[in-house]
């Protein structure tokens, strides 16, 4: 089937789950390309019942039901970018990666929830595997923590060279994905500092630290944002830095909401009106 483009403005898809606490999953990238001026689409592939203080219970949709989803906006608006999330199991991360390659989706941004920022495994090794092997080499950009990085590449990562060699390794799984290892999970003075590499260039990223525990949806907000730059038509490298710079605004106007981990301020220019 053809993609076609009946919108003048940037057209985003989400595949990823719903959280009902509003802080992470298809909310967060939905806001996360309202604020870019990219309209959002989305394929919900599972319900979460959560919120501040966690997951209670998750319920994943059909695989049928995720593909039609995605068949409907991209046979109809067009998609200029997409992002996957939360695929929770084998079946559906292998159903997401014939989508896309049978409607040719481009500028695909896989952020591969395997592992929590405190390292509890979220999939099954078989889904693990599923991911490495046939969605990533489909994508353009991969964004994993620290502990889906030692997953993907198979080594140990402890300091800012581990880091380095891990994304290169995941680099040559295939496809010619650009990896961005996030240090979010690092300790010290290595938290918070990412490392790119995209076949060509070993980059290392640092932004401000913000001192905040209400940090819930900082991966699902980057890797959106990073999708929302390139429906804008902005290469992967810059896209990835405009990325970095609205979640750091966006952590510094974090909401302190519920009685856990509160999620970043995603509409962070209403706040600064309101100062």
């Amino acid at each position: 089937m053809t993609i076609t483009d009946s919108s003048s403005v940037p057209v985003a898809l989400t595949i990823a789950g719903s959280d009902s606490g509003g802080g992470a999953g298809i909310q967060a990238d939905l806001r996360t390309f309202a604020f870019h001026c990219v309209h959002g689409t989305s394929a919900i592939t599972c319900v979460t019942a959560q919120n501040t203080l966690g997951v209670t219970r998750v319920d994943a949709l059909p695989t049928a039901a995720i593909v039609a989803q995605i068949e409907a906006v991209v046979t109809d608006i067009g998609v200029q970018a997409a992002k996957t999330g939360m695929l929770l199991n084998g079946e559906i991360i292998a159903a997401v990666a014939q989508a896309v390659e049978a409607f040719k989706l481009e500028n695909l941004v896989v952020d591969p929830v395997m592992v929590s920022r405190t390292g509890a495994l979220l999939i099954d090794n078989d889904a693990v595997a599923t991911l490495r092997d046939v969605l990533i080499p489909k994508a353009a950009i991969v964004t994993p923590n620290r502990y889906e990085a030692q997953l993907l590449s198979g080594l140990p990562i402890h300091t800012l060279d581990d880091m380095r060699a891990a994304a290169q390794r995941i680099y040559h799984l295939g496809g010619g994905a650009a990896v961005l290892v996030k240090g979010g999970g690092m300790e010290g003075n290595l938290r918070g500092i990412d490392i790119w590499f995209d076949g060509q260039h070993l980059e290392t990223l640092k932004t401000a630290t913000v001192d905040t525990t209400n940090t819930h949806g900082t991966g699902c907000t980057l890797s959106s944002a990073i999708a929302a730059n390139l429906a804008l038509g902005k290469d992967r490298w810059s896209a990835v830095q405009k990325a970095k710079d609205y979640v750091t605004t966006a952590l510094k106007y974090a909401l302190a909401i519920g009685k856990g981990q509160g999620p970043v301020g995603h509409f962070f220019p209403l706040l600064q009106s309101e100062n």
